[in-house]
């Protein structure tokens, strides 16, 4: 048995916040996977299902960010498990966005998430750093991590969660440079394909009467595919 615990904050408001992309990753595992309805267990949220040869428990402690250690303490606790057997998804201020780094143990680099878990199962768990960027001074970090993605940071958040669903399970066997290989290298290959995809061409102004009269499609929205995704859970 494996737990991946996301970290993030419960609550609509802070869905789409940059301190989240640790639940948007195992939601994004969730849906690749076909892991069945999310269910409240052990002070969050948790879906669990097969990744290769493995079980895998999906956490997204509603504890907040704060005591995410308390409610992966309480499933590792259940299930006997060893601090290796545990990987945590975080944002990465010190990663540029769409960088993804696997490190087994370490320190917590002032991440509140990382803390907790460290207080309560110690330090030696494996951590999936998923960068977000730095916004350029120490003042600006709590803002930062709190604020939504803009709609530009969809061009490559969606194509990063899909390649960490895609290789979830190299990282629930244990192999974390196969895992972090395949992210690089997925990512490498959609900023190649987007530097070729032509640019769109200008929509022709229609003035007919019935043109003008047509009601316009549905906006999705910069996160709409996120939406889709995750909406269930």
């Amino acid at each position: 048995m494996k737990l991946f615990v996301g970290l993030g904050n419960p609550g609509a408001e802070y869905a789409f916040n940059r301190h989240n992309v640790g639940f948007m990753a195992v939601d994004a595992i969730a849906s690749e996977h076909g892991f069945p309805a999310w269910r409240k267990r052990f002070s969050g949220l948790t879906a669990e299902g097969k990744l290769g040869r493995e079980q895998v428990l999906l956490l997204k402690p509603h504890t907040y960010m704060n005591e995410s250690g308390r409610a992966a303490g309480e499933a590792a606790r259940f299930y006997k498990l060893d601090p290796a057997d545990i990987i945590a998804f975080h944002d990465e201020l010190d990663l540029v966005p769409g960088k993804v780094r696997v490190k087994a143990g370490g320190g917590v680099a002032g991440h509140n998430g990382l803390r907790s878990i460290t207080a309560h199962l110690g330090n030696d768990y494996v951590r999936v750093r998923i960068g977000i960027g730095h916004p350029g001074s120490r003042d600006l970090v709590k803002n930062w991590v709190l604020q939504n993605f803009v709609k530009s940071d969809r061009e490559w958040l969606e194509p990063l969660l899909g390649a960490i669903a895609k290789a979830a399970p190299e990282l629930a066997d244990g192999a974390n440079d196969k895992f972090q290989s395949f992210v690089a290298h997925a990512m490498h290959t959609e900023a190649e394909t987007a530097d070729e995809r032509p640019e769109p061409a200008p929509r022709k102004r229609k003035d007919t009467p019935s043109a003008a009269s047509e009601k316009p499609a549905a906006a999705e929205g910069p996160f709409g595919k996120l939406r889709r995704w995750f909406g269930a859970s």
